[in-house]
């Protein structure tokens, strides 16, 4: 071995040994158990007719796209998919990508021009993290879905450019919601174009289930929305959506649209099968609201600092590292997918268990799940 593969192997080893001297060294490790930890919470990602619909279309199209889309990997399903996307959504248009971390590099480094300033929620998502940074404008970060800090900089931070803020409107790792009508506010007032990550919120929310946004009756004061296609839809990808000038542009200039091999035509045809549930079966939606509720419940009834109201992610926080992961290990014994979440997920200090719901648990299991979450959590005390 070349001297400097050794030296590099040294180096990186002693990385990982650090990791697991911090208790934040990671194992992959299938779906076993009782789902308590996905972010499938109208559980479509099995139903049978997105399973029919994607088998059909891999038998007619086969199973990749054979290149970027615009080369040959263009399909007219990714089109049809787009326009009734943004029909769905409220907006002009909607571009598709492979992920919705894709997604949110092109929105920000393509929109994110030099002289311009962002202004940007502390806990927002590691991508909309990274697509700032590749972004070329003044960057402010405000405290968590702090309104009145928000207000004090947009006065303070006069600019020739453009001014932008950027949220969540769904948090994935606390669960809680973004001011948005508030906000929604504030940028028309200030001349502030406002972009919103939708992840964990679409198809979870609003009379339709498209999201916060609609909720929150802002649509036409969103600049762009993103929306994860992975999550409660079942599929994979994220679709931006908004004006058509806005994402005409972002097929000319988005990166990781423009150099990345095109998704498989065949989730196309899942995505088109997932509006028709969302559709044809909105009692899913209730069902996952009325769970939501019956879990915060009896965790609060425990003496767990769980708020009763509030969205299907309920973050358990533990704290230590280490203890996250013994509290999880348990639950994993006892038959339920719980996953420790550390950092650099979430901030020092907070370690904890993102629970999330989704319409496949019972009521006896919410109720079993908090009985051995109490044991899990003595133990882990004592231990």
């Amino acid at each position: 071995m070349p001297e400097i593969d050794a030296n590099l192997e040294f180096r990186i080893c002693n990385r990982l040994a650090q990791l697991q001297a911090e208790g934040l060294y990671r194992r992959l490790q299938p779906p076993t158990g009782i789902d308590f930890c996905s972010n499938d919470y109208l559980r479509l990602a099995a139903h049978p007719q997105l399973k029919a619909r994607m088998s059909a279309a891999v038998l007619e199209e086969g199973c990749g796209s054979t290149g970027s889309r615009l080369l040959r990997g263009d399909r007219a399903g990714f089109s049809a998919i787009e326009r009734r996307f943004a029909q769905w959504k409220g907006t002009e248009a909607a571009l598709y990508f492979g992920s919705g971390y894709a997604a949110n590099l092109a929105v920000l480094s393509t929109f994110l021009e030099e002289g311009d300033v962002v202004f940007f929620d502390r806990l927002n998502h590691a991508s909309l993290i990274d697509g700032m940074k590749l972004g070329k404008a003044k960057k402010i970060i405000f405290p968590h879905a702090d309104l009145q800090a928000l207000r004090r900089h947009l006065e303070s931070t006069p600019t020739e450019g453009q001014r932008f803020l950027v949220t969540e409107s769904l948090f994935s790792m606390d669960g809680d919601l973004a001011p948005l009508r508030e906000y929604a506010a504030l940028c028309s007032e200030a001349g502030v174009a406002l972009i919103v990550d939708e992840a964990h919120a679409v198809g979870v929310y609003g009379e339709r289930g498209t999201g916060l946004i609609e909720e929150a009756g802002i649509t036409k004061d969103v600049f762009l929305s993103i929306n994860s296609a992975g999550k409660a839809l079942g599929v994979s990808g994220a679709f931006v959506a908004g004006a058509f000038w806005a994402i005409e542009y972002l097929i000319q200039r988005g990166r990781t649209f423009l150099f990345s091999t095109a998704p498989p035509p065949s989730v196309a045809a899942a995505m088109d099968a997932a509006l028709d549930v969302l559709e044809q079966e909105p009692e899913r939606r209730s069902q996952l609201h009325t769970l939501t509720k019956q879990l915060r419940s009896i965790l609060a009834d425990q003496g767990l600092e769980v708020a009763r109201e509030g969205s299907q992610i309920i973050p358990v926080l533990i704290g230590e590292n280490a203890r996250a992961v013994r509290v999880a290990a348990a639950l994993q014994a006892d038959g339920f997918d719980v996953r420790a979440i550390r950092p650099p997920t979430v901030p020092e200090g907070t370690a904890r268990l993102r629970l999330s719901v989704n319409t496949g648990l019972a009521e006896d299991a919410l109720l079993r799940f908090s009985t051995c979450l109490h044991i899990a959590l003595s133990h882990a005390r004592i231990a």
